[in-house]
C-alpha cells in the first residue's frame, strides 16, 4: 500500500485538488488502500481549500471542502513513497531542508516526461482556477501509469 504526498506552496490551491484528483484516479483503478495527502512549503495557518478550488472540484465530482492546509516536515515525507510538487522551487526546496528523501521528490508534470511549475491561481479569476483543474487533470490521467510505478516500487522498498 503506497502514499503519495501532493506538495504546492500554501495548500490551499493546487495541491488539494490535484490530492483529490488522484485519489479518485487510484480508486478507478481498484488502488484504493493507497493514500493520497497534501501539504504545502509555506502552510504556516490551518486554512480551508480555496472557495474557487472547492468549486472547480465539485464540477469534477470531487469533495474537498473539509480539506485543512498544513506544512510539509520529516514526518509526512518519512510517510511518503512518492512526492509530487506543483513547481520546481518546491522541489528544490524540500531538496535541500530534508535531503534524506530527496530521491522521491519530483515535479508532477515529470510524469508525463516534462519538467514546468503548474501556475498557481491564488487571488485570480475562476477561469484561471478551472484552467488550473484541467491541466492537473491531464497531467494525472497521462502520469498516471509513471505515478503508480514510482510509488509502488518505493514501497515495496521499504
Amino acid at each position: 500500500m503506497a502514499h503519495i504526498l501532493i506538495v504546492c506552496t500554501a495548500n490551499i490551491c493546487r495541491s488539494p485538488v490535484a490530492e483529490a484528483l488522484l485519489q479518485d484516479r487510484l480508486n478507478q483503478r481498484e488502488l484504493s488502500q493507497w493514500t493520497v495527502s497534501s501539504a504545502g512549503t509555506w502552510a504556516h495557518w490551518l486554512r480551508s481549500a480555496s472557495q474557487f478550488s472547492i468549486d472547480v472540484a465539485q464540477r469534477m465530482g470531487l469533495d474537498i471542502s473539509s480539506h485543512q492546509s498544513r506544512m510539509i516536515d520529516a514526518a509526512l515525507l518519512e510517510q511518503a513513497d512518492l512526492v509530487l510538487c506543483m513547481e520546481a522551487g518546491h522541489v528544490e526546496a524540500i531538496q535541500v531542508e530534508f535531503p534524506a528523501y530527496a530521491d522521491k521528490v519530483y515535479l508532477l508534470s515529470e510524469m508525463v516526461g516534462e519538467k514546468y511549475s503548474v501556475h498557481d491561481p491564488y487571488g485570480e479569476s475562476l477561469t484561471r482556477y478551472q484552467q488550473m483543474a484541467s491541466e492537473l487533470s491531464m497531467l494525472i490521467d497521462n502520469g498516471l501509469e509513471r505515478i503508480i510505478e514510482l510509488a509502488k516500487g518505493n514501497a515495496n522498498g521499504r
